[in-house]
C-alpha cells in the first residue's frame, strides 16, 4: 500500500537543493565568508536562494587534522535544467579558488547538486541525487534545518531514517557553527 505524504512533503519533491562546504580561507575570507560570498554570486546570477540552513561545523574528512569544515544546506529557485546549475556552481567554485586536483582535499568552497526537484538519474551529469549525501551528516544534519519531510527520491527513505543510519560518532561530531549563512528564509524550526 502506498504511503500517504502530506502536502509539504509532495512539495519538497519539486524543489532543488545544493550542500555547500568548505575548511579553508580564500583571498583573507573565512569559509563562512567565502559561502556567503557564493551564494551572492549565485543569486547575481539569477539563482535565488529560497531557504538555506544554519551553518554547520563538522570535522574534515577523512583527513581529521586537516581544518574543520563549515558546511549548510540550501534551496534555489532557478530555471536552469540541471547540467547547466551544475555548470554554474562550478563556475562559482572556480571564482573562489577550487581546484579538483585531490579528491576530499581541503578547499575554499565546495557547491554540490544533492537534489534536482526530486529526479533520479544513475547515468550522465549530474549523477541525481547526489550520490553519496545519503552517508554524510555534514548534508542531512543541514537539509534537516529547511526541509525536514524531505524524502531521498531514489529510495523513499525519510531524513530521519538516513540520519538514524549515520554513524553515531558522525552525527555526535556535527554542531551548528554559530551565525548565520545567509539572509534567506531558514525555515528552522522555534
Amino acid at each position: 500500500m502506498p504511503s500517504c505524504r502530506t502536502e509539504s512533503e509532495n512539495r519538497a519533491g519539486n524543489r532543488i537543493y545544493v550542500a555547500l562546504g568548505a575548511n579553508q580561507a580564500y583571498r583573507r575570507r573565512t569559509p563562512l565568508e567565502n559561502l556567503r560570498r557564493a551564494l551572492n554570486r549565485l543569486q547575481s546570477q539569477g539563482i535565488e536562494i529560497a531557504a538555506c540552513s544554519r551553518p554547520w561545523r563538522t570535522p574534515a574528512w577523512p583527513d581529521p587534522s586537516d581544518p574543520p569544515y563549515v558546511n549548510g544546506v540550501v534551496e534555489v529557485s532557478t530555471d536552469l535544467p540541471a547540467p547547466a546549475l551544475m555548470e554554474a556552481l562550478h563556475a562559482v567554485e572556480a571564482e573562489f579558488g577550487r581546484t579538483r586536483r585531490e579528491r576530499n582535499a581541503p578547499r575554499p568552497i565546495d557547491l554540490d547538486l544533492i537534489d534536482y526537484r526530486g529526479k533520479v538519474a544513475e547515468a550522465g551529469s549530474p549523477i541525481l541525487p547526489h550520490p553519496r549525501m545519503a552517508e554524510r551528516a555534514f548534508v542531512l544534519l543541514p537539509l534537516r534545518d529547511i526541509a525536514p519531510h524531505w524524502r531521498h527520491p531514489a529510495t523513499g527513505r525519510s531524513l530521519d531514517q538516513l540520519i538514524g543510519r549515520l554513524p553515531a560518532a558522525d552525527r555526535r561530531a556535527a554542531r551548528p557553527h554559530g551565525g548565520t549563512l545567509c539572509a534567506a528564509p531558514s525555515r528552522l524550526k522555534a
